[in-house]
């Protein structure tokens, strides 16, 4: 099967497991996650299958929204509620003076393009290995500051010792960085104890499906298409354009060819009907375009 699902993915699952569900599912063994989201984290996981996973390139540079818990008091390794705690719980101490606004007025600096160190427990590669492997093997973990952008990050209230927040950061952005980072901020330690992703790129939580949903519809094919992303909804800074036969061909050989495009964009999604998406198409000049990808 060829297409784009949102996942709505549970607690409990790495995102890896959720693709082998959804092979298992659909039948389809080429299916690629745009974006990991940890074990704890829930929400939108979008999904390529089949040919549409060679336009993974072109969501790479997405940025996500999240809501979430930060739990104040001590930090972990993993800096979220899986790992081990990094020291004693000082929640108690810290709690008088640690007011919402307190916690507001540290979060201030979280804004705009910055260098974020990342977890010692993430898949970012050292030297071709995970780091997270090295992490559990007790082997020392250097890692490289990477620039990120936080759009926007609201801490909306604190109950007890956990304040929930919002968050738009750039892709490849960590939120259990900005969590441990905060904490250290306040001298009293900090880590994500939850965490949903709400939106990534152009897609949200509301197009977002439960795996019950596509385990209902396994095994019929008109069932499991009707949970898919229409094709003329994905990458909509491209415009879309249908072809003739003739020009079709050209493009499936590798051939430039004229479409009936004028926007001047310069890619577009290039289809046969209405859903049978053909190739992306770049514009040479005018109405001239070479594909950079096609899709058969």
């Amino acid at each position: 099967m060829n297409g784009l699902v949102i996942v709505d993915k549970p607690g409990g699952m790495t995102s890896h497991d959720v693709v082998n569900r959804l092979r298992k599912i659909t039948g389809e063994k080429s299916i690629g996650h745009l974006g990991t989201l940890d074990p704890m984290a829930t929400g939108v996981l979008p999904l390529l299958l089949g040919k549409f996973t060679r336009l993974a390139q072109y969501f790479s540079s997405d940025e996500k929204s999240y809501t979430g818990a930060i739990r104040f008091g001590f930090a972990t390794d993993t800096y979220d509620a899986e790992g081990k705690p990094a020291g004693p719980d000082m929640w108690s101490e810290m709690e008088p003076s640690l007011t919402l606004e307190t916690i507001r007025h540290a979060a201030a600096r979280f804004h705009g393009e910055m260098d974020q160190l990342p977890p010692p427990y993430s898949a970012k590669k050292i030297e071709g290995t995970p780091a997270y492997k090295l992490a559990r093997e007790g082997k020392p973990v250097e890692l490289k500051t990477a620039k990120v952008r936080i759009a926007s990050l609201e801490i909306a209230a604190l109950e007890g010792a956990e304040a929930s927040f919002s968050m738009q950061i750039s892709a490849g952005g960590y939120v259990r960085s900005v969590a441990h980072e905060l904490g250290l901020g306040l001298g009293c330690g900090a880590h994500l104890s939850s965490l949903r992703r709400t939106q990534a790129g152009g897609f949200s939580i509301e197009q977002a499906r439960s795996l019950k949903e596509f385990e209902a519809a396994a095994g019929t094919p008109d069932a499991l298409e009707a949970l898919f992303i229409h094709p003329r909804a994905l990458l909509p800074e491209m415009p879309a354009v249908m072809a003739d036969a003739h020009s079709l061909g050209r493009l499936r050989n590798g051939a430039q060819a004229n479409l009936p495009e004028f926007s001047q964009a310069s890619m577009v999604k290039v289809f046969a009907g209405q859903k049978d998406l053909v190739a992306i198409a770049k514009r040479i000049a005018g109405t001239l375009f070479q594909p950079v990808v096609v899709m058969g």
